[in-house]
């Protein structure tokens, strides 16, 4: 393992909307759909895990930590190989508004291209987001 495997990414979006209205619509997985394109088109309730049949990564399982007040969004993504990726997402106060900060962290052996696509993706979904809440 090498210095590039532990690398972390702070991707943040401001929102016009309040925290609690932020976190509200964002922690509720049946709106993931609108806004984390990276996890597909759709999302389901399967045997009491949250299921994204069609991600661009296959058939993965997306366990989210119990709601909270302190805006915490922190979920793993179980992909179809088994193994579980762990991402922190944190809805926080800034002024009126809020910030969504999704922590991208690279996993093993992952290029810089695929790095720099992961966080284009991510980047997306939190733009996604903020239009959507900012229309709302």
């Amino acid at each position: 393992m090498n210095s590039t495997d532990k690398e972390s990414r702070h991707l943040s979006v401001y929102i016009d909307r309040t925290v609690d209205e932020v976190y509200a619509f964002a922690s509720d997985p049946v709106n993931l759909p609108a806004w984390a394109r990276g996890l597909g088109g759709s999302i389901e309730r399967i045997d009491g895990q949250w299921v994204a049949e069609s991600s661009p990564m296959g058939r993965v399982a997306v366990t989210f930590v119990p709601r909270n007040e302190l805006g915490v969004l922190d979920h793993d993504v179980t992909l179809p190989s088994g193994e579980t990726v762990y991402n922190p997402v944190r809805v926080i106060r800034d002024g009126n508004g809020s910030e969504v900060v999704f922590t991208l962290r690279r996993q093993p052996q992952t290029s810089d291209a695929d790095f720099d696509r992961d966080a284009a993706t991510v980047a997306g979904d939190l733009n996604r987001l903020r239009e959507l809440m900012e229309l709302a």
